[in-house]
């Protein structure tokens, strides 16, 4: 990407170009619109591009596709004299397909150049980049180190919400200068409960001059809306939303505006027919939603965790949700519980028909449930199939009926072996399983994988006042079978390359959608053929168009990217990859990541195998920052590269050399209760020290004690600023007040010069303004563990932000370091071979082993190859190791 200068740059105040190219991959008020769209056509694009426009526009256009109830959330973050005098939103909506563009205008009022940032909440889908090529995680890498071996950065994406990531970047705007961010964003929309939803939340964060929201392309609006102003345009299908200063105001009087909330447009689809088929440029798309069809009955255990975990809120809440489930069980539907810890507790030895008096029993067994003991995920699932199968043998069930198991947990089996393959061998295919993972302690992974084999999904459940609601609306989701066993055919030899073409189940309100190529070129008419069984008899619907007409009239639309089924097709084909390769055998996860990555390059998605570069050209450089895409069963709250420099585990101090390609680590062997100084900043002001805890029984075998980080002290004296980190809490003290949280909070705090982000239970990141970035990594043990304590671990980001006298510990290795190493032989481990290393004028001897980064997954960590300094880093750090010992947590030696 280029920037130009225009005339216009001359004038005053001056336009100050702004340019990013390529992008990686809700509240207090509420608008909510419904809509009823024609049939007609069905449009569906993707993608997501950070691109600059002439003159100096900042650009971010999102063509993802998008799910239920999953919008984007746009933040203009300002500061003194940055004033946002315009905001506008245009969006068109026609079937499925929603065309959104949102335009904001600020402008640097004051003397000195101002910092703002652009803020970006995306669904958490596959995302497309239309301008850059998304290159290979490795690829990305090389070319974001050109960077910041430079000193630059762009900006950061991280998993910021429940369905959300969270896109940041920052542009300095000069000194009476203006900028124009401009977003454009494409959906498709998945049905839920019969409605299809878009969500725009529009947070300025101060009162706008020029505010409008348009909606159009609306047909039909059926529900109501919450103000009168939208009340007054409902009949003419066209949503227009244009406060004045004065209506945005919180008060009559006040400076702070009322608009931080979500603008809703919920709609359906017009259907003549239970399927519709289009097709353009050689592929297909296929949507099946038929309606009024008999239910068919459903067979369900919920198998439910009852450990000492689940004691206290989650319990309530879960027993909250499941009286709310029984209320809505039909009397056809057949039922059980099985609660399991370390015994399995059934409510009935078998299921039971949802009669009036059977509820009524049900209820009084569920508000009794109590929470205690260990988790056997095992038992509890072999028996739940055990007792499936007896009914089924037995007969007792309805012929035509749908069986599944829902099974509900907080946290890891601490009992129960080979617990995916047993669970895949007793239930062969024969009923579907979903998992919902409440909360983060669990393995999702496990539970994820072990639900794909079953035929089901996992769903995370989040810890929050509204969790009941949260399982309640899962329930609702697959409540209503319509369908089992539905499998879509089309012309055998005139198509190739399926999505998925058969499906478990069709539940009501749900949206079944199959794409693919076709290779018959001469082929004039298009049949699709569906085949199920139903409640009463097995069906079939057919479906058949004539090519040459159906294409015609898609190119007669307007729309706006005439390969967006090529693209649908592609982004199907990479999601079910993705989701194929995590119940494979290692050799096919090999050959489906290959296909994956091959796709996602081809047609430029921003995946779990790929990465972006983000660049943005200032001072006539490019700055690039490599942005991945974060994975559910990870928390990977930043994935904005930075070099490593960490101090973790028993103390392991790691050193990334990005110049080298290569990492440096060694250990401080003192007692516990020694406060080392591990980063000191004289220029800045910013001191981190942290102090070593040992086990708590201590081996008399004469071997050296382990020890770790269990507390942390860092001070900002320019903010007279202290924090204290331990396991239990953080402490933040600033001037004479003083603020506590604990490692439960999931909070965000902002003041001048700092953001603090609490991930409840992870990690903890420190942002000083533009100094460097701190992250504070939480490890719990087993709070009955007899040898070990929680501890905690220290990585920096940003370490270029650092002035050049920065030392200590950590600190003294921001700045360059060189190093050979040659004349590699064997250890005494074979798998830990020696070398000799030349260092800061010393000549070492170093083993290679192994560390463990825990800086972007706190829970497993990320294995990484070093050279090991022996003898407390001697030769490496400058003078000895306790050189570094101070008096307390907030001891500034190096500062006057």
């Amino acid at each position: 990407m280029e920037t130009t200068s225009s005339q216009g740059a001359q004038q005053h105040p001056q336009l100050q170009h702004v340019c990013v190219a390529s992008l990686i991959e809700p509240p207090s008020s509420e608008y909510s619109v419904g809509v009823t769209i024609p049939e007609s056509i069905d449009r569906c694009v993707l993608g997501a591009v950070l691109c600059a426009c002439h003159p100096c526009i900042l650009s971010l256009a999102a063509h993802r596709f998008f799910h239920c109830n999953r919008g984007f959330s746009f933040i203009l973050q300002i500061f003194n004299d940055i004033d946002i005098y315009s905001m506008t939103i245009y969006s068109k909506v026609t079937s499925r397909f929603a065309h959104n563009v949102i335009t904001s205008r600020a402008v640097n009022r004051a003397s000195v150049s101002k910092e703002v940032f652009f803020d970006v909440e995306l669904p958490k889908t596959l995302v497309s980049d239309g301008v850059a090529n998304p290159p290979k995680k490795e690829a990305a890498k090389k070319q974001y180190e050109t960077s910041v071996s430079r000193g630059h950065t762009a900006g950061l994406v991280k998993a910021s919400g429940r369905k959300t990531e969270k896109f940041t970047v920052s542009v300095n705007i000069a000194a009476a200068s203006k900028v124009t961010f401009e977003l454009t964003y494409e959906e498709l929309l998945k049905r839920h409960l019969g409605k299809y939803e878009m969500l725009i939340k529009v947070k300025p964060k101060q009162l706008v001059k020029q505010f409008q929201v348009n909606c159009s392309g609306i047909s039909f609006i059926f529900s109501s809306v919450y103000t009168e102003q939208l009340k007054t345009l409902v009949k003419t299908g066209h949503v227009s939303f244009k406060p004045t200063i004065d209506q945005q105001r919180t008060c009559d009087n006040c400076s702070t505006s009322f608009l931080d909330g979500d603008f809703t447009i919920k709609y359906d689809v017009k259907r003549d027919s239970p399927g519709n088929l289009q097709i353009i440029s050689g592929y297909f798309v296929h949507f099946f939603a038929p309606a009024n069809l008999p239910r068919v009955p459903k067979n369900v255990i919920f198998v439910i965790d009852i450990s000492q975990s689940m004691l206290g809120q989650k319990m309530e809440q879960t027993k909250e949700a499941l009286l709310k489930i029984l209320d809505d069980v039909k009397e056809n539907d057949y039922f059980n519980f099985i609660l399991f810890n370390n015994r399995i507790i059934p409510w009935k030895e078998y299921l039971v028909k949802a009669t009036l008096h059977n509820l009524k029993e049900a209820r009084k067994f569920v508000k009794s449930i109590k929470a205690t003991g260990s988790t056997n995920i095992n038992d509890a699932l072999i028996r739940t199939v055990e007792m499936m199968n007896e009914v089924h043998k037995e007969k007792v069930l309805p012929e035509r009926s749908s069986s599944t198991i829902i099974m509900l947990t907080d946290g890891n089996p601490t009992s129960g072996e080979k617990i995916q393959e047993n669970v895949k061998n007793a239930i062969q295919g024969r009923y579907s399983l979903y998992n919902l993972a409440f909360g983060y302690d669990m393995d999702y992974n496990f539970l994820e994988k072990m639900a794909l084999e079953n035929n089901g999904l996992t769903r995370r459940i989040y810890e929050d006042s509204d969790s009941a609601l949260q399982l309640q609306s899962f329930y609702d989701e697959m409540a209503n079978p319509m369908l089992r066993e539905v499998q879509l055919h089309y012309p055998i030899n005139a198509t190739s390359e399926l999505t998925q073409n058969n499906f478990n189940h069709y539940y009501d309100g749900s949206e079944i959608v199959v794409a693919g190529r076709i290779i018959d070129n001469d082929l004039n008419s298009f049949t699709a053929d569906v085949k199920a069984h139903g409640a009463n008899n097995d069906v079939t619907f057919t479906e058949q168009v004539d090519i040459e007409e159906t294409a015609k009239a898609l190119q007669d639309q307007e729309y706006i990217f005439g390969d967006y089924i090529e693209r649908l097709w592609a982004y199907l084909t990479i999601q079910q990859l993705l989701e194929k390769r995590i119940s494979a055998q290692e050799e096919k996860r090999r050959i489906l990541a290959a296909e994956a990555l091959e796709l996602s390059l081809k047609y430029k998605f921003v995946t779990p195998l790929t990465s972006m570069v983000v660049t943005k050209p200032e001072d006539n450089e490019d700055k690039a920052a490599i942005a991945d895409k974060p994975v559910e069963g990870r928390n990977i709250f930043i994935v904005l590269h930075c070099n490593v420099f960490a101090v973790d585990g028993d103390p392991h101090f790691l050193i990334e050399v990005p110049q080298k390609k290569d990492h440096l680590c060694f250990n401080i062997n003192l007692n516990p209760g020694v406060v080392l100084n591990l980063v000191n900043d004289p220029d800045t002001g910013i001191t981190v020290n942290g102090q070593l805890i040992g086990k708590k029984k201590v081996s008399n075998n004469g071997q050296t004690q382990k020890t770790y980080i269990g507390k942390l002290g860092i001070v900002n004296t320019q903010l007279d600023l202290k924090i204290e980190i331990t396991t239990e809490k953080i402490t933040l003290q600033n001037g004479r007040k003083t603020a506590t949280f604990t490692w439960l909070d999931t909070t965000t705090l902002q003041q001048e010069g700092l953001t603090m982000e609490i991930n409840r239970e992870k990690n903890l990141v420190l942002s000083f303004g533009d100094g460097a970035t701190f992250i504070v990594v939480l490890h719990r043990v087993w709070k009955k563990h007899p040898i070990h304590h929680d501890f905690l671990g220290l990585y920096t980001l940003d370490s270029h932000k650092v002035s050049e006298h920065t030392h200590g510990l950590l600190g003294q290795f921001f700045q360059h370091i060189d190093f050979e190493v040659f004349d590699i032989r064997p250890g005494s481990d074979p798998e830990k071979p020696h070398a000799t290393m030349i260092v800061k004028n010393n000549k070492l001897t170093v083993t290679r082993v192994s560390e463990k980064d825990y800086g972007k997954d706190p829970s497993h960590g990320t294995i990484i190859p070093c050279w090991f300094i022996h003898n407390n880093g001697t030769g490496l750090i400058d003078g000895a190791h306790t050189d570094y010992i101070v008096s307390n947590l907030f001891s500034t030696p190096f500062i006057n």
